[in-house]
């Protein structure tokens, strides 16, 4: 499902009992990436490797499939963190505006990650918030319904914000707060 406004658009996946959450996640978000020109379409002949996109500019293409990579690898930390420590989550949401995405991950437990450094940092595990803060241009997290919601923004790349294929504001209006 996806909602369309002058100043934000929204994509919205429910997860309750769902298998493979952080896969499906992922595939959601490609989705919505390519709906909104992050990512080439399967019919386009691109790849989200570099190749020219709709507006032309390889150097664009290269910055927005590189922000659109940094997305999805958010994704797949914010959920992961969500099933390993929250007992999965229930719902994402994409909120995607002319200056940024917002992702946004609820999940049953009132719990609010920490930053903490890994115990061994040369074995996996233990290094999702670091990439969070790395990738996300902000992230936090909010109190709602006796859980929470984790959330990350990503600013939205140049050649989306130059070539129009970022949401529109309309004048006078600002998109909705979050």
């Amino acid at each position: 499902m996806s909602a369309r406004r002058s100043s934000e658009w929204t994509r919205r996946l429910l997860l309750h009992g769902t298998a493979d959450v952080v896969g499906l996640c992922r595939d959601f978000t490609r989705r919505a990436l390519t709906e909104w020109q992050w990512l080439p379409s399967a019919d386009s002949g691109g790849n989200s490797g570099g190749g020219v996109l709709a507006y032309g500019h390889a150097t664009g293409a290269n910055e927005t499939a590189e922000a659109a990579d940094d997305v999805l690898l958010l994704v797949s930390e914010v959920v992961a963190n969500a099933c390993m420590h929250a007992g999965g989550p229930e719902s994402l949401l994409l909120r995607y505006t002319a200056e940024r995405l917002r992702i946004e991950v609820t999940d049953p437990s009132p719990v609010v990650p920490v930053h903490r450094l890994p115990a061994d940092p040369a074995r996996p595990g233990g290094h999702g918030l670091l990439i969070v803060t790395r990738l996300a241009s902000a992230w936090g997290a909010d109190p709602l319904d006796g859980g929470k919601c984790v959330w990350v923004e990503v600013a939205t790349p140049p050649a989306l914000r130059e070539n129009g294929a970022a949401p529109s504001r309309t004048p006078g209006r600002s998109p909705r707060p979050a």
